[in-house]
């Protein structure tokens, strides 16, 4: 077992909340897009299961950094001693707030006064779902991850635009055949799926990245990592970070995981360790088989413009994980 402390940072938001809700009006006017929409707010009420799960899964974890824009679940126990409330503006430069965007929030993680080096990113709608391990996310210091070279798809529903200013960051700063030279083990290993190393074989010919893979599931990082890109890609971060809402134009915490990848700074992890189901009609199915087989450490449940039938489905979600975790955790009063 690693010796070093890991933390974990998760990111919410009550869409619910009037005040939120009055302050958001202020800045969005009528520009809404699809990235802006309602589905990136709406709650599924089932945050508490995501702390159960920690509670259960990962009793080792040193700290948990709350991050939200000043309201809390009222269920939430803020004495926990493992659990560290963090408003934006206790960590996000002033010149960027209010901020309604997800992007503005991630670049600066690193900024969170007692964060551990090492860390590891969740969304709310990402959860742990069998017992893991120090070694799953950090292996001598080293983030663990699944690294492949893949082509970017780009729509309008889509996070390609995003993926593409990630890439273009990492383009900028390395040659893929020297990084995947330096390292071919890490790149060509089996763990990574065998479509993936495929995949990354096909693409090899090209000096630049396309793309590389992403599992939108929580990403393990290293808080010198953002300290280094946001020194070498200042101006790129800098301007993200000044819209207060998703534009296309901007990086996200992917060129973090990227920039690893490039440098080398991860250990292979197997493919299957991590699974993301979008919320439609068919990966519905899927999502609740996995929540009763749990044949994934880690999942995401993510919620899309396409998902029908809310309510239901929230429900049913919410009695699957009640029946997983049916006790109380610390952190709940």
């Amino acid at each position: 077992m690693s010796n070093k402390p890991i933390d974990f940072v998760m990111i919410w938001v009550d869409g619910a909340d009037p005040e939120w809700r009055k302050e958001k009006a202020k800045y969005d006017g009528s520009v809404v897009t699809t990235a802006n929409s309602e589905v990136r707010y709406r709650d599924w009420n089932n945050l508490q299961y995501w702390f159960r799960a920690v509670e259960k899964y990962a009793p080792w974890v040193n700290k948990i950094h709350f991050v939200t824009w000043g309201h809390l679940p009222e269920w939430l126990d803020t004495t926990n001693p493992k659990l560290n409330i963090v408003n934006h503006k206790d960590y996000i430069p002033e010149e960027y707030l209010p901020t309604f965007s997800s992007h503005t929030i991630e670049l600066n993680l690193h900024r969170i006064e007692g964060l551990a080096e090492q860390f590891v990113y969740f969304n709310d709608d990402t959860f742990l779902n069998k017992p893991v391990l120090p070694e799953d996310f950090f292996k001598e210091g080293l983030p663990c991850d699944t690294a492949a070279v893949h082509c970017i798809y780009f729509a309008d529903d889509s996070a390609g635009h995003f993926h593409g200013s990630d890439i273009e960051v990492i383009n900028d700063n390395f040659n893929k055949h020297q990084c995947m030279k330096q390292d071919f083990k890490k790149w060509f290993n089996l763990k990574n799926g065998f479509k993936n190393v495929i995949r990354t074989a096909l693409l090899f010919p090209w000096p630049w990245f396309p793309g590389m893979y992403c599992q939108h599931t929580p990403n393990s990082f290293l808080k010198s990592t953002f300290e280094t890109v946001w020194d070498k890609a200042y101006n790129t971060l800098h301007e993200t970070c000044q819209h207060k809402f998703r534009q296309k134009s901007d990086v996200n915490q992917w060129v973090m995981k990227y920039w690893q990848m490039a440098e080398g700074k991860f250990v292979v992890r197997d493919a299957n360790f991590a699974q993301c189901y979008h919320i439609d009609n068919e990966m519905f199915k899927d999502l609740c088989k996995e929540l009763e087989e749990k044949n994934h450490s880690l999942i995401c449940i993510n919620d899309t413009i396409n998902t029908e039938d809310f309510e239901s489905k929230k429900q049913i979600v919410i009695d699957a994980f009640e029946r997983n975790f049916p006790e109380k955790s610390s952190f709940e009063k």
